[in-house]
């Protein structure tokens, strides 16, 4: 199973919002749902993303989408403002969750289940020095980055992972991730 986590520090916990920028930069866990479960005409199989957001009014919660349950979407960015807006006020939708747990108490229940728990940053070992086969969670931060006693805490389940010098976008970065995951597994 691979999986992504993204800490949204100001993602909004209610769907009390106009749109996705205004919400915490909620756009940005959009475009990270999109590069971790979409690929041209079809869902990523075996692949769940997780936004942790730790924004108002009620930090911290979890939104979990499952690509193999996940139904009823289109990629467009109207659509998931709808979406997201919708499960963050309580409604049920197709392979999607949300509850309430932390970054800590998610890498730490995947780390007991097995997982093998990276952490972007780029100072990080080179990704083509990593074992990406198996059960993977990958973490990053938004626009902000993790929180220091956060990254200090993954890092006692995990190690860093980096995808060279320069910084990328967090949509980017999953996009390379499954990239070089997606390569792997074909040779």
């Amino acid at each position: 199973m691979r999986e992504f986590v993204l800490y949204s520090r100001k993602g909004r916990t209610d769907g009390d919002f106009k749109t996705l920028k205004e919400a915490g930069r909620l756009d940005t866990v959009y475009q990270c749902i999109l590069t971790s479960i979409f690929k041209s005409h079809a869902h990523r199989p075996g692949v769940v993303f997780h936004a942790v957001l730790g924004g108002p009014p009620r930090p911290p919660l979890r939104i979990r989408i499952d690509g193999d349950t996940l139904r009823d979407v289109r990629v467009d960015e109207r659509s998931w403002e709808a979406i997201l807006r919708s499960v963050l006020r309580g409604k049920a939708h197709p392979g999607i969750s949300v509850d309430v747990m932390s970054i800590q108490g998610l890498v730490k229940r995947k780390h007991a289940d097995g997982y093998k728990i990276y952490v972007l940053e780029e100072k990080g070992e080179d990704i083509s020095e990593c074992d990406l086969s198996g059960d993977i969670l990958v973490v990053l931060g938004d626009h902000i980055g993790l929180p220091k006693k956060d990254e200090k805490f993954l890092l006692r389940f995990g190690r860093k992972m980096s995808l060279g010098r320069e910084t990328y976008l967090a949509a980017s970065c999953i996009d390379i991730v499954n990239y070089v995951i997606d390569r792997s597994v074909e040779h």
